[in-house]
């Protein structure tokens, strides 16, 4: 009894020290692998979990800022470093989440992510139910493995956001801590993320340029845009995720 007594008060301590975005924090988006710009005027920076150093981390949140890490939960990449744990049974179109052995490896990330020192993590692809995955995925899949995804994240002393998968949002935002999205303005989709703006959360928003020198017009359409709810902290970017950035 008193075991699991001190497993509960470790679990809660756990969880309620992981980092939780504010309403109002300021974001950085930054994928490519070219080197990080860390002079950028935003209290987070979302960067890759494979590409960014352990010594750039540290840099950024000596400097005041959290660090988010990136990295796809639901596809294949055959160029990361643990590409080789992955089954070819269970790589299609998209990753067969339904398996336990993804569940280890995505387990295996959350640990790379938590060893780097990162505070949060920005798992992709988890919405491959929507797509022709190879696997006949479900609503009812991607559920489940999104809401394990989120737990996961939590045992490892992570803050999770939740990427896209705009028909689930209702069921998954208590699991997540926050929310990032490409293009719904685009697509008028933003309604769909007011579960979030309810529960005083984060919603990082990002619409795309192709060419920097649409960037202005860009800016001044989705800003003024009355599908975008005035909640959101909106970057406007390039397809390559580079440290170019324009923002409401």
């Amino acid at each position: 009894m008193l075991i699991a007594l001190l497993m509960l008060v470790c679990s809660s301590s756990v969880y309620a020290a992981i980092w939780r975005p504010s309403a109002t924090t300021t974001f950085q988006w930054q994928l490519d692998s070219g080197h990080i710009n860390t002079h950028v005027d935003a209290h987070v920076y979302d960067v890759d979990l494979f590409e960014v150093s352990t010594s750039t981390i540290h840099s950024l949140q000596s400097s005041g800022k959290k660090v988010i890490c990136y990295f796809s939960a639901g596809s294949y990449e055959g160029w990361r470093s643990d590409h080789s744990a992955f089954p070819s049974d269970v790589i299609g179109h998209k990753l067969d989440i339904r398996d336990g052995r993804v569940k280890s490896i995505m387990s295996a990330r959350l640990k790379k992510a938590q060893d780097k020192g990162c505070d949060g993590v920005e798992p992709d692809n988890v919405d491959g139910y929507t797509n022709d995955n190879g696997f006949h995925l479900t609503a009812h899949d991607q559920l489940t493995f999104n809401k394990w995804l989120a737990t996961e994240a939590h045992n490892h002393g992570l803050s999770v956001g939740l990427k896209n998968d705009v028909d689930q949002i209702q069921e998954l935002q208590s699991h997540f801590d926050w929310a990032l999205n490409e293009e719904c303005v685009n697509y008028n989709e933003c309604k769909k993320y007011q579960p979030f703006i309810d529960a005083h959360k984060a919603v990082f928003h990002v619409e795309y340029v192709d060419s920097h020198s649409s960037g202005s017009s860009k800016k001044s359409s989705v800003c003024h845009s009355s599908r975008r709810p005035q909640q959101f902290i909106t970057l406007i970017k390039d397809w390559d995720l580079t440290d170019w950035r324009l923002t409401c």
